[in-house]
């Protein structure tokens, strides 16, 4: 059955009827989830469709199923070069070239990524290097986070367009610091070998495959770009946390891409560096410095509640809030004193933590060990 599909796929190909080739192409994967040539003729379908981001997630796939297949590099590295995703295409053209030397597509598209990372070298302006606040605030990245801003009527029309076409299966949810963002996919039961994760440079391909059920893809264009080397990912009982390294020490206010928010996107600067011609004034602390912790408890069961949040990713949240929402001096309490304590203190108010160490408190019968980072 799935070889009959396949033949039909070919002809509707040949044909020039993409879509109808990438829905047999779906239909023999169903039956044959692990024949190599489906997903990289797929992507192949997908190319053709403009359809990059799936072109990368099959090709990938492909190469995952059959590392010897040198036309899946080649469509991972075609469909990379039109994300303009050239170091991740240069890399995939590369392997695929030391497979089939003879190919001259290999060579002529890896000049191509050649000439593209050079222009983009010449042009990019010097990346700056993130201060000791900076420094800090990426090694307390899972508890405090630039706030992302949820009333952009374009970002609501891409979450929604994105749970439409994963029919509401995952819920998924993002935080990030200057050094890397973690997203959150809520999925419970999920075996590690069903999920597949593929970091480009600024693209992420997520697929879960669950024999029996449709497959979930996300596969987002991302903000910024990011190091796929130090990217990584983990499977857990209820979800699967992705922590995304940012190639610049920047603060996202989106996951996804879009022109708008990326020509509005903040750096962090380096001491020295000059801000003179900066129309934006510095913002001074104020005396909003006190929380109540019976209400913010109550906060977050109302959260877990009507939201239905699990308790790690509840915290997150309130906290996120909590640290977008405060003023300067607030936000360099709550840094200091979770970091020197060992993640046993919490405090917002800087009166108090901002002339000494933090010492640390475990709850009572637990012991207190360092914190290795």
């Amino acid at each position: 059955m799935a070889t009959d599909l396949e033949k039909r796929a070919k002809a509707a190909f040949v044909d020039d009827d993409f879509e109808l080739a990438v829905g047999l192409y779906g239909q023999a994967i169903e039956l044959d989830p692990n024949n190599a040539d489906l997903f990289a003729d797929r992507a192949q379908a997908y190319i053709k469709l403009g359809s990059f981001t799936e072109a990368v997630a099959d090709a990938s796939r492909a190469i995952e199923l059959d590392p010897s297949m040198s036309k899946a590099y080649l469509r991972k590295g075609t469909a990379c070069i039109k994300l303009e995703e050239y170091h991740t295409a240069k890399a995939a053209l590369e392997a695929g070239l030391d497979l089939a030397p003879t190919e001259p597509r290999f060579v002529r598209l890896i000049k191509e990524c050649e000439k593209h990372i050079e222009e983009e070298t010449k042009n990019s302006p010097a990346k700056v290097i993130p201060d000791a606040a900076a420094t800090l605030l990426s090694s307390t990245t899972h508890m405090v986070t630039n706030g992302e801003n949820n009333s952009g009527q374009a970002h609501e029309m891409s979450e929604q367009l994105n749970l439409q076409q994963n029919k509401l299966k995952y819920r998924h949810d993002y935080y990030n610091s200057t050094a890397e963002v973690v997203l959150t996919i809520f999925a419970k039961g999920i075996p590690a070998e069903r999920v597949l994760v593929d970091f480009g440079e600024q693209i992420l391909s997520v697929t879960i495959d669950v024999p029996g059920e449709e497959a979930y893809h996300f596969q987002p264009r991302l903000f910024g770009k990011i190091l796929p080397e130090k990217s990584t990912y983990k499977v857990f009982a209820s979800k699967i946390e992705i922590r995304l390294a940012k190639a610049e020490a920047t603060a996202w206010p989106s996951l996804e891409f879009s022109k708008e928010k990326s020509s509005a996107q903040k750096r962090i600067v380096s001491p020295g560096v000059d801000t003179t011609k900066s129309s934006t004034r510095p913002s001074y602390p104020s005396s909003k410095n006190k929380v109540n912790w019976d209400k913010l408890e109550a906060e977050v069961k109302k959260q877990e509640k009507d939201e239905k949040l699990e308790g790690d990713a509840a915290l997150n949240k309130l906290f996120r809030d909590i640290y977008r929402d405060g003023d300067e001096d607030m936000r360099r309490a709550m840094m200091k004193s979770f970091v020197e304590s060992n993640g046993t203190v919490l405090s917002t108010n800087w009166k108090d933590v901002g002339t000494k160490k933090v010492e640390g408190s475990p709850p009572d019968g637990m012991e207190l060990k360092k914190w290795e980072y």
